[in-house]
């Protein structure tokens, strides 16, 4: 499989431009003036890149949004879902995984992610933020600003994986996977991406992340919830959500960070970022709209838990589009995101019976599939996108898109296994029965979310 995937590297040719030089037709006599003049003028010196002030303020306003998707936002979505007994547990989760992972972000993930490398992995020589300095620039950002909306990347993408095998797994497990997977798949597939690696240097297509995080964190939470096994009771005893207000708090605050999730991916104050957040707003609307419709057609009413969800489904499904489409093509997207995460995580989760706990891998792997190749499609300019670049046809950019989307799927998935068999041989994954039973709030925390 390897083999048929590196075939499919093949570069297109490059287009040398050349620029007719025109002579003076009122004077010729004096056509060698200026080509003279011209030689013996001295090349002009390129200016050395400046910081733009107004980029530099978005992209921390667009950091800080993002650590607002994670805690709280991310922490109380998931929260809301889980039983009384686990509420603690799951928070604990998400914040000290944010916690751990910026740290270990800025000690040697960003320079395996985005120094230079090979087409695989950075190297180490960021590492612990070796050579940046105030006055260091990305683009028009101080660098250090770029490390910081990274980070907050690196650490939310791990946390999502929580929801596969929540209320059952060892927090010292959990610190020990997050750890792991952030250096040995995330950085790998982030530098693939977005640093320079094969997939970027292939053309395929990730605005803020759709490989990069969501379907890179959901096929590992798939893994995850079968390594596992179900919970105590799963399909037997009613399990519902212990707290939908908190589900949707935190519904509507990854929707307000999602802005800067996407709109900071553009680095920078202008056109793009306007299109951007107008994509981002329509998608998760449009998406919130379908699957709502679609379940009250199923089911005969309309939930909040599942228009909470559809909203979560549009802003995966955009992530990767939101900078190549026009805006009725994230309507279109976003719509077809609540129908098919709907589906995946009422009809494809019973037909094979795993316990993935919270639903990521049938919104944000799914989601993340459908809006990668999806990007592939809707770039088109007939359909409001930005267009291919040159030489490369709708066909060609989806079979892109499809590349990327299985380089992530195999890398995530295989690795993920393997970190999760290591820990589990060693100092094992699953609480014991009686654990699981009296919740994980009390036996790892000793503490209750409630006193009533």
């Amino acid at each position: 499989m390897i083999k048929k995937i590196l075939m499919l590297l093949a570069l297109c040719g490059t287009v040398a431009f050349s620029v007719p030089s025109f002579a003076d037709e009122a004077n010729p006599a004096d056509t060698g003036a200026a080509p003279a003049a011209a030689a013996a003028a001295p090349a002009a010196t390129p200016e050395p890149p400046k910081m733009d002030s107004g980029s530099t303020a978005w992209m921390i306003t667009a950091s800080v949004l993002v650590i607002l998707m994670t805690i709280p936002g991310l922490a109380l979505f998931y929260g809301g879902l889980v039983r009384t007994k686990n509420m603690l547990s799951v928070l604990m989760q998400v914040f000290v995984t944010f916690s751990m992972l910026s740290v270990i972000w800025a000690l040697w993930a960003y320079s395996m992610a985005f120094s230079e490398g090979n087409a695989i992995v950075g190297g180490l020589s960021k590492a612990f933020l070796a050579g940046i300095k105030p006055d260091t620039l990305n683009g028009v950002i101080p660098e250090y600003v770029f490390v910081v909306f990274q980070l907050t990347f690196a650490a939310i993408t791990p946390a999502l994986i929580i929801g596969g095998f929540a209320e059952r797994i060892k927090f010292s497990a959990v610190l020990w996977f997050m750890a792991l997977w952030l250096t040995f798949i995330y950085a790998p597939i982030a530098h693939m991406v977005w640093g320079g690696g094969w997939l970027a240097t292939l053309g395929a297509k990730d605005f803020a992340g759709g490989t990069v995080v969501h379907i890179n964190a959901g096929i590992a939470a798939l893994v995850g919830a079968l390594v596992l096994g179900k919970r105590i009771g799963y399909g037997k005893e009613a399990m519902p959500p212990h707290s939908l207000t908190m589900t949707m708090i935190g519904a509507s605050l990854l929707w307000v960070g999602w802005f800067g999730f996407n709109v900071g991916s553009e680095l920078a104050v202008d056109g793009i970022a306007a299109m951007v957040l107008v994509n981002t707003q329509l998608a998760t609307a449009a998406a919130v709209l379908g699957w709502m419709f679609i379940e009250w057609m199923v089911k005969g009413k309309p939930s909040m838990l599942g228009a909470a969800s559809g909203a979560v489904a549009g802003l995966v499904a955009i992530t990767p589009a939101c900078g190549f489409i026009g805006p009725m093509g994230a309507i279109i997207l976003g719509i077809l995101a609540g129908v098919v995460c709907f589906w995946a995580v009422t009809s494809l989760k019973g037909m094979f019976g795993y316990d993935d706990s919270l639903d990521v891998f049938g919104v944000h792997c799914l989601g993340g599939i459908l809006g990668a190749i999806g990007t592939g499609v809707l770039m088109a300019p007939s359909l409001g996108g930005v267009g291919y670049a040159e030489g490369v046809t709708m066909g060609g950019q989806v079979v892109k898109q499809a590349i990327a989307v299985g380089t992530t799927l195999v890398w995530s998935g295989v690795i993920s296994l393997i970190l999760y068999k290591i820990i589990d041989a060693t100092i094992g994954l699953r609480v014991p029965e009686e654990s699981e039973r009296e919740g994980l709030d009390i036996t790892e925390h000793g503490e209750k979310a409630y006193h009533m």
